[in-house]
């Protein structure tokens, strides 16, 4: 996974979220395939399934100016997830952008889900110019629902959903999801 064009570096407080790289690879195989941290998706990865989404990854940077990133502590250099924008075209309510996260269990609970989605949001607004930047997740995963609320986006029940993607035989408890939402206009009046 070279270094996608178009991926800017970004530093908050405790974070750098910067371009995947290969050396990145295995460790973002590891953390695709940990049942805990994949326990509200649809079950861990292969390494191959992995590496070909890092390989999109890359493609998005590329193709559309916004992306996801790999989390890094400042003070370690530990890669610890990834955070960031990701096409969501298969939404009922139509096409959108969202903003998501995955972090390694001994990353959980430190705040920097949200310290690196904020900065997602930034970009999303001020620099690609996104009208709407929304999130959903399963119904049981209240850990992510703790970060939309701390990073401001707002629950519409409205638009909550059954996933088309999730395997509705082998995983029916992550068939609905929640729906949360946050305008560019919302987002400027929080600053």
């Amino acid at each position: 996974m070279s270094a996608p064009s178009g991926a800017p570096v970004r530093h908050t407080r405790r974070l750098v979220l910067r371009a995947f790289d290969e050396a990145d690879r295995e460790l973002f195989a590891a953390l695709n395939r940990d049942p805990e941290v994949v326990r509200h998706l649809q079950g861990p990865m292969s390494r191959e399934r992995s590496d070909a989404f890092a390989d999109r990854i890359g493609a998005c940077w590329r193709d559309r100016g916004y992306g996801l990133w790999a989390l890094e502590v400042r003070q370690t250099g530990e890669f610890i997830g990834y955070t960031g924008l990701w096409p969501a075209d298969f939404l009922p309510s139509g096409a959108g952008v969202e903003v998501g996260w995955r972090l390694a269990r001994g990353a959980w609970g430190r705040g920097y889900a949200p310290e690196a989605a904020r900065e997602a949001l930034r970009h999303g607004f001020e620099e690609v110019g996104l009208q709407e930047v929304v999130s959903f997740t399963a119904v049981g995963n209240t850990a992510s629902r703790r970060v939309m609320d701390k990073i401001g986006l707002r629950r519409d029940p409205t638009r909550d959903f059954d996933h088309p993607k999730v395997d509705a035989q082998a995983y029916p408890e992550l068939v609905r999801h929640l729906f949360w939402a946050l305008t560019a206009e919302q987002w400027r009046a929080s600053q």
